[in-house]
Protein backbone atom coordinates (compact mmCIF):
# COMPACT_ATOMS: atom_id res chain seq x y z
CA UNK A 1 0.00 0.00 0.00
CA UNK A 2 1.16 3.59 -1.15
CA UNK A 3 1.75 5.83 1.80
CA UNK A 4 1.39 9.41 1.53
CA UNK A 5 4.76 11.62 2.72
CA UNK A 6 4.80 13.84 5.26
CA UNK A 7 8.25 15.71 5.24
CA UNK A 8 8.89 16.60 8.34
CA UNK A 9 11.67 18.90 9.97
CA UNK A 10 13.18 18.90 13.40
CA UNK A 11 14.24 22.02 15.42
CA UNK A 12 16.52 20.14 18.20
CA UNK A 13 18.15 17.17 17.89
CA UNK A 14 19.05 15.63 21.18
CA UNK A 15 17.12 13.01 23.41
CA UNK A 16 13.50 13.64 22.02
CA UNK A 17 14.69 14.69 18.29
CA UNK A 18 16.41 11.26 18.41
CA UNK A 19 13.71 9.18 19.44
CA UNK A 20 11.45 10.76 16.76
CA UNK A 21 13.78 10.13 14.45
CA UNK A 22 13.47 6.03 15.81
CA UNK A 23 9.69 6.58 16.02
CA UNK A 24 10.15 7.38 12.37
CA UNK A 25 12.52 4.72 11.35
CA UNK A 26 10.13 1.83 13.16
CA UNK A 27 7.01 3.05 10.80
CA UNK A 28 6.94 -0.16 9.13
CA UNK A 29 5.63 -1.56 12.58
CA UNK A 30 2.79 -0.44 11.93
CA UNK A 31 -0.36 -2.17 9.78
CA UNK A 32 -2.91 -0.41 7.72
CA UNK A 33 -1.32 3.11 7.88
CA UNK A 34 -1.70 4.78 4.76
CA UNK A 35 0.76 7.86 5.47
CA UNK A 36 4.23 7.50 6.73
CA UNK A 37 6.60 10.77 8.12
CA UNK A 38 10.06 11.27 6.25
CA UNK A 39 12.36 13.22 7.33
CA UNK A 40 13.48 15.63 5.08
CA UNK A 41 15.38 18.55 7.33
CA UNK A 42 17.53 18.72 11.10
CA UNK A 43 18.75 21.79 12.67
CA UNK A 44 20.68 22.07 15.90
CA UNK A 45 23.30 24.44 16.67
CA UNK A 46 25.36 21.77 17.83
CA UNK A 47 27.00 19.95 14.32
CA UNK A 48 28.05 17.26 16.29
CA UNK A 49 24.28 16.15 16.54
CA UNK A 50 23.59 15.92 12.78
CA UNK A 51 25.71 12.98 12.29
CA UNK A 52 23.38 10.27 13.97
CA UNK A 53 20.63 11.71 11.21
CA UNK A 54 22.47 11.74 8.50
CA UNK A 55 24.38 8.54 9.68
CA UNK A 56 20.74 6.82 9.81
CA UNK A 57 18.49 8.97 7.14
CA UNK A 58 19.51 9.21 3.57
CA UNK A 59 16.27 11.25 3.08
CA UNK A 60 17.55 14.56 4.28
CA UNK A 61 17.44 17.22 1.99
CA UNK A 62 18.73 20.60 4.28
CA UNK A 63 20.91 20.15 7.92
CA UNK A 64 21.88 23.23 8.95
CA UNK A 65 22.31 25.42 12.50
CA UNK A 66 19.87 28.40 11.54
CA UNK A 67 16.25 27.33 11.88
CA UNK A 68 15.23 29.70 9.14
CA UNK A 69 17.38 28.02 6.81
CA UNK A 70 15.00 24.61 7.47
CA UNK A 71 11.90 26.75 7.49
CA UNK A 72 12.22 27.90 4.45
CA UNK A 73 13.10 25.02 2.85
CA UNK A 74 10.28 23.64 0.15
CA UNK A 75 11.37 20.06 1.40
CA UNK A 76 9.62 20.65 5.20
CA UNK A 77 5.77 20.74 5.43
CA UNK A 78 6.03 19.52 8.92
CA UNK A 79 8.13 20.51 12.25
CA UNK A 80 9.09 18.84 15.46
CA UNK A 81 10.20 21.41 17.38
CA UNK A 82 12.32 20.23 20.72
CA UNK A 83 14.21 23.15 22.62
CA UNK A 84 14.34 24.61 25.66
CA UNK A 85 11.62 26.41 27.02
CA UNK A 86 12.49 30.05 26.85
CA UNK A 87 12.72 29.56 22.83
CA UNK A 88 9.21 28.34 22.67
CA UNK A 89 7.53 31.52 22.22
CA UNK A 90 10.02 32.79 19.35
CA UNK A 91 10.56 29.63 17.32
CA UNK A 92 6.69 28.19 17.55
CA UNK A 93 5.61 31.83 16.14
CA UNK A 94 7.89 31.16 13.36
CA UNK A 95 7.53 28.05 12.71
CA UNK A 96 3.90 28.87 12.06
CA UNK A 97 3.95 32.15 10.27
CA UNK A 98 6.47 30.09 7.93
CA UNK A 99 3.24 28.00 7.43
CA UNK A 100 4.36 24.59 8.79
CA UNK A 101 2.67 22.30 10.45
CA UNK A 102 3.80 21.78 14.37
CA UNK A 103 4.08 19.45 17.19
CA UNK A 104 5.75 21.29 19.74
CA UNK A 105 7.20 20.24 23.23
CA UNK A 106 5.82 20.80 26.92
CA UNK A 107 4.94 23.57 28.11
CA UNK A 108 4.09 25.52 25.20
CA UNK A 109 6.19 28.46 25.85
CA UNK A 110 7.67 29.33 29.20
CA UNK A 111 5.01 31.12 31.19
CA UNK A 112 1.16 32.01 30.71
CA UNK A 113 1.71 35.46 28.30
CA UNK A 114 4.66 33.24 25.86
CA UNK A 115 1.41 30.56 25.74
CA UNK A 116 -1.17 33.46 25.23
CA UNK A 117 1.82 34.37 22.27
CA UNK A 118 1.68 31.08 20.46
CA UNK A 119 -2.16 30.83 21.05
CA UNK A 120 -2.90 34.13 18.97
CA UNK A 121 -0.27 33.28 16.23
CA UNK A 122 -1.95 29.77 15.82
CA UNK A 123 -5.52 31.32 15.88
CA UNK A 124 -3.68 33.16 12.62
CA UNK A 125 -3.31 29.61 11.18
CA UNK A 126 -6.37 28.02 11.22
CA UNK A 127 -5.36 25.68 8.07
CA UNK A 128 -2.34 24.36 10.21
CA UNK A 129 -2.25 21.09 12.19
CA UNK A 130 -0.53 22.21 15.81
CA UNK A 131 -0.23 19.68 18.74
CA UNK A 132 1.97 19.34 22.09
CA UNK A 133 3.89 15.74 23.00
CA UNK A 134 2.25 14.07 25.05
CA UNK A 135 2.98 10.14 25.24
CA UNK A 136 1.66 8.08 28.11
CA UNK A 137 -2.15 8.53 27.42
CA UNK A 138 -1.18 6.38 24.48
CA UNK A 139 -0.10 2.99 26.80
CA UNK A 140 -2.86 0.53 26.98
CA UNK A 141 -3.99 0.80 30.24
CA UNK A 142 -4.55 4.11 29.88
CA UNK A 143 -6.69 4.37 27.17
CA UNK A 144 -8.85 1.68 28.99
CA UNK A 145 -9.22 4.30 31.74
CA UNK A 146 -9.57 6.85 29.13
CA UNK A 147 -12.51 4.78 27.72
CA UNK A 148 -13.71 4.13 30.99
CA UNK A 149 -13.74 8.06 31.91
CA UNK A 150 -15.72 8.54 28.45
CA UNK A 151 -18.08 6.00 29.63
CA UNK A 152 -19.26 7.30 32.75
CA UNK A 153 -18.47 4.08 34.95
CA UNK A 154 -17.64 5.37 37.96
CA UNK A 155 -20.74 6.74 38.94
CA UNK A 156 -19.69 9.72 41.54
CA UNK A 157 -16.01 10.24 41.10
CA UNK A 158 -14.48 10.26 44.92
CA UNK A 159 -10.74 11.58 43.79
CA UNK A 160 -8.50 11.10 40.89
CA UNK A 161 -4.54 11.77 40.80
CA UNK A 162 -2.40 11.70 37.91
CA UNK A 163 1.86 12.26 38.22
CA UNK A 164 4.97 12.01 36.60
CA UNK A 165 7.73 10.88 39.07
CA UNK A 166 11.50 11.22 38.62
CA UNK A 167 14.28 10.16 40.39
CA UNK A 168 17.61 11.08 38.45
CA UNK A 169 18.34 14.70 39.92
CA UNK A 170 18.56 13.14 43.37
CA UNK A 171 22.30 12.26 43.21
CA UNK A 172 23.64 16.08 44.42
CA UNK A 173 26.97 15.72 42.57
CA UNK A 174 24.63 15.48 39.17
CA UNK A 175 25.51 18.44 36.73
CA UNK A 176 23.36 21.04 36.54
CA UNK A 177 21.14 21.66 33.46
CA UNK A 178 18.61 23.87 31.77
CA UNK A 179 16.28 22.78 33.39
CA UNK A 180 17.39 23.78 37.09
CA UNK A 181 17.75 27.50 35.52
CA UNK A 182 15.04 30.26 35.34
CA UNK A 183 16.37 31.54 32.43
CA UNK A 184 16.21 28.70 30.47
CA UNK A 185 13.40 26.59 32.07
CA UNK A 186 11.14 28.94 33.77
CA UNK A 187 9.85 29.56 36.96
CA UNK A 188 7.45 26.62 37.09
CA UNK A 189 10.18 23.71 37.32
CA UNK A 190 9.37 20.88 37.24
CA UNK A 191 5.57 21.55 36.48
CA UNK A 192 6.61 23.35 33.20
CA UNK A 193 8.81 20.24 32.21
CA UNK A 194 6.08 17.62 33.65
CA UNK A 195 2.94 18.96 33.97
CA UNK A 196 1.11 18.70 30.62
CA UNK A 197 2.32 14.49 31.02
CA UNK A 198 0.24 14.87 34.35
CA UNK A 199 -2.58 17.53 33.42
CA UNK A 200 -3.17 15.94 30.04
CA UNK A 201 -6.11 13.26 30.99
CA UNK A 202 -7.70 15.09 33.03
CA UNK A 203 -7.90 18.24 30.49
CA UNK A 204 -9.24 15.63 28.17
CA UNK A 205 -11.71 14.76 30.68
CA UNK A 206 -12.89 18.12 31.08
CA UNK A 207 -11.46 17.97 34.65
CA UNK A 208 -10.36 21.81 34.48
CA UNK A 209 -9.85 22.70 38.26
CA UNK A 210 -11.41 25.23 39.78
CA UNK A 211 -9.10 26.41 42.26
CA UNK A 212 -5.65 25.06 43.25
CA UNK A 213 -3.34 24.78 46.03
CA UNK A 214 0.34 24.03 45.94
CA UNK A 215 3.59 22.49 47.70
CA UNK A 216 6.50 23.21 45.79
CA UNK A 217 10.30 21.87 47.21
CA UNK A 218 13.32 23.20 46.12
CA UNK A 219 15.66 20.05 47.45
CA UNK A 220 18.94 20.50 46.06
CA UNK A 221 19.90 24.34 46.00
CA UNK A 222 23.44 23.97 44.29
CA UNK A 223 24.91 21.56 41.83
CA UNK A 224 27.99 21.47 40.31
CA UNK A 225 28.34 23.26 36.55
CA UNK A 226 30.62 22.33 33.81
CA UNK A 227 33.31 24.09 35.16
CA UNK A 228 33.29 22.03 38.26
CA UNK A 229 32.26 25.44 40.22
CA UNK A 230 28.78 25.02 42.69
CA UNK A 231 26.08 27.35 41.34
CA UNK A 232 22.52 27.60 42.34
CA UNK A 233 19.23 25.35 41.18
CA UNK A 234 16.76 27.67 40.97
CA UNK A 235 13.58 25.80 39.81
CA UNK A 236 11.37 23.44 41.98
CA UNK A 237 12.29 20.13 42.10
CA UNK A 238 9.45 18.67 43.22
CA UNK A 239 5.78 20.10 43.23
CA UNK A 240 2.25 18.62 44.27
CA UNK A 241 -1.41 20.51 42.86
CA UNK A 242 -4.05 19.68 45.34
CA UNK A 243 -7.15 20.70 42.36
CA UNK A 244 -11.06 20.81 42.78
CA UNK A 245 -12.61 19.92 40.20
CA UNK A 246 -16.69 20.53 39.71
CA UNK A 247 -18.63 18.14 37.54
CA UNK A 248 -22.41 17.04 37.33
CA UNK A 249 -22.29 14.95 40.88
CA UNK A 250 -20.65 17.87 42.33
CA UNK A 251 -17.27 17.90 43.40
CA UNK A 252 -14.20 16.20 43.91
CA UNK A 253 -10.44 16.26 44.37
CA UNK A 254 -7.71 16.18 41.84
CA UNK A 255 -3.61 15.38 42.91
CA UNK A 256 -0.97 16.57 40.62
CA UNK A 257 2.23 15.02 41.34
CA UNK A 258 5.27 16.36 39.48
CA UNK A 259 8.91 15.42 41.04
CA UNK A 260 12.37 15.04 39.90
CA UNK A 261 13.29 13.70 43.17
CA UNK A 262 11.23 10.61 43.93
CA UNK A 263 13.68 8.52 44.88
CA UNK A 264 13.56 5.19 43.24
CA UNK A 265 11.52 6.09 40.47
CA UNK A 266 12.62 6.36 36.51
CA UNK A 267 10.22 8.19 34.53
CA UNK A 268 6.97 6.67 36.48
CA UNK A 269 3.64 7.67 34.91
CA UNK A 270 0.55 6.74 36.58
CA UNK A 271 -3.29 7.20 36.91
CA UNK A 272 -6.09 6.78 39.80
CA UNK A 273 -9.88 7.30 39.81
CA UNK A 274 -11.87 6.22 42.41
CA UNK A 275 -15.48 5.98 42.45
CA UNK A 276 -18.55 5.18 43.92
CA UNK A 277 -19.56 2.82 41.22
CA UNK A 278 -15.98 1.65 39.53
CA UNK A 279 -12.31 2.41 40.67
CA UNK A 280 -9.30 1.91 38.25
CA UNK A 281 -5.68 2.24 38.50
CA UNK A 282 -2.19 2.48 36.49
CA UNK A 283 1.25 3.04 37.43
CA UNK A 284 4.20 2.62 34.78
CA UNK A 285 6.27 1.02 37.30
CA UNK A 286 4.56 -2.29 36.56
CA UNK A 287 3.79 -2.05 33.24
CA UNK A 288 1.32 -4.69 32.33
CA UNK A 289 -0.72 -4.41 35.27
CA UNK A 290 -4.46 -2.72 35.25
CA UNK A 291 -5.84 -2.81 38.88
CA UNK A 292 -9.67 -1.95 38.75
CA UNK A 293 -12.67 -2.77 41.10
CA UNK A 294 -16.68 -2.65 40.11
CA UNK A 295 -19.07 -2.24 43.00
CA UNK A 296 -22.62 -2.83 43.55
CA UNK A 297 -24.44 -1.69 46.70
CA UNK A 298 -23.83 -4.47 49.37
CA UNK A 299 -21.40 -5.91 47.50
CA UNK A 300 -17.95 -6.87 48.35
CA UNK A 301 -15.10 -4.49 47.62
CA UNK A 302 -12.40 -6.27 45.93
CA UNK A 303 -10.19 -4.83 43.60
CA UNK A 304 -9.09 -7.31 40.33
CA UNK A 305 -5.73 -7.40 38.80
CA UNK A 306 -5.33 -7.54 34.84
CA UNK A 307 -2.28 -8.12 32.86
CA UNK A 308 -2.64 -5.88 29.41
CA UNK A 309 -0.86 -7.16 26.06
CA UNK A 310 0.09 -4.97 23.37
CA UNK A 311 -3.45 -3.48 22.22
CA UNK A 312 -2.33 -0.38 21.17
CA UNK A 313 -4.97 2.67 19.74
CA UNK A 314 -3.40 2.02 16.23
CA UNK A 315 -2.25 -1.66 15.15
CA UNK A 316 1.37 -2.74 14.74
CA UNK A 317 2.96 -5.89 14.20
CA UNK A 318 3.60 -6.92 17.41
CA UNK A 319 1.98 -10.15 19.23
CA UNK A 320 -0.89 -8.73 21.96
CA UNK A 321 1.31 -11.07 24.62
CA UNK A 322 4.23 -8.64 24.72
CA UNK A 323 4.59 -6.15 26.95
CA UNK A 324 4.25 -2.32 25.85
CA UNK A 325 6.95 0.53 26.93
CA UNK A 326 7.96 4.17 26.73
CA UNK A 327 9.09 4.15 22.94
CA UNK A 328 6.03 2.46 21.94
CA UNK A 329 3.72 5.00 23.34
CA UNK A 330 6.05 7.69 21.45
CA UNK A 331 5.31 5.96 18.25
CA UNK A 332 2.06 5.18 18.96
CA UNK A 333 1.32 9.44 19.72
CA UNK A 334 3.40 10.24 16.60
CA UNK A 335 0.68 7.96 14.63
CA UNK A 336 -2.34 10.16 16.26
CA UNK A 337 -0.39 13.50 15.39
CA UNK A 338 0.55 12.09 11.72
CA UNK A 339 -3.02 10.46 11.18
CA UNK A 340 -4.24 14.02 12.18
CA UNK A 341 -2.16 15.34 9.51
CA UNK A 342 -3.18 13.19 6.74
CA UNK A 343 -6.75 12.98 7.43
CA UNK A 344 -7.78 15.18 9.64
CA UNK A 345 -9.19 14.98 13.07
CA UNK A 346 -12.57 13.53 11.65
CA UNK A 347 -10.65 11.04 9.40
CA UNK A 348 -8.76 9.65 12.15
CA UNK A 349 -8.45 5.81 12.41
CA UNK A 350 -9.07 6.52 16.62
CA UNK A 351 -10.46 8.51 18.12
CA UNK A 352 -7.83 9.72 20.93
CA UNK A 353 -5.88 12.43 19.44
CA UNK A 354 -2.57 14.60 20.96
CA UNK A 355 -2.42 17.44 23.49
CA UNK A 356 -4.06 20.57 21.87
CA UNK A 357 -2.77 24.30 22.48
CA UNK A 358 -6.55 24.52 24.01
CA UNK A 359 -5.15 22.20 26.34
CA UNK A 360 -1.76 23.69 27.29
CA UNK A 361 -3.34 26.69 28.05
CA UNK A 362 -5.87 25.42 30.45
CA UNK A 363 -2.38 23.76 31.64
CA UNK A 364 -0.46 27.39 31.96
CA UNK A 365 -3.26 28.52 33.68
CA UNK A 366 -3.39 26.07 36.89
CA UNK A 367 0.62 26.15 36.16
CA UNK A 368 0.19 29.65 37.27
CA UNK A 369 -2.14 29.54 39.99
CA UNK A 370 -0.01 27.21 41.62
CA UNK A 371 3.31 29.69 41.46
CA UNK A 372 0.60 31.99 43.03
CA UNK A 373 -0.69 29.47 46.00
CA UNK A 374 2.73 28.60 47.08
CA UNK A 375 3.91 32.14 47.17
CA UNK A 376 0.52 33.01 48.99
CA UNK A 377 0.12 29.71 51.35
CA UNK A 378 -3.38 29.76 50.14
CA UNK A 379 -5.34 27.99 47.75
CA UNK A 380 -6.30 29.81 43.81
CA UNK A 381 -9.41 30.38 42.32
CA UNK A 382 -9.54 29.86 38.33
Amino acid sequence: MAKKPLRFGIIGLGLMGREFGSAAARWCHFLNLDFEPVITGICDTNVALHDWFTDNFDTIKIKTTHYHELLASSDVDVIYCAVPHHLHAQMYIDILNAGKHLLGEKPFGIDLAANEQILAAIAQHPDLVVACSSEFPFFPAAQRIIAAINEGRFGTIIEASCGLLHSSDLDPTKKINWKRMIEFNGEYGCLGDLGMHALHVPLRSGWMPTRVMASLQNIVRERPNDKGEIVPCETWDNATLICEVDNEHGQFPLTIQTYRIAPSETNTWYLRVLGTKFSIEYSSKYPKTLRFMEYKPGGEQAWQTVDLGYKSAYSTITGGIFEFGFSDGLLQMWAAFCDELANGRAGMQQPFYCATPAETHQQHRILTAALASHQQKTMISL
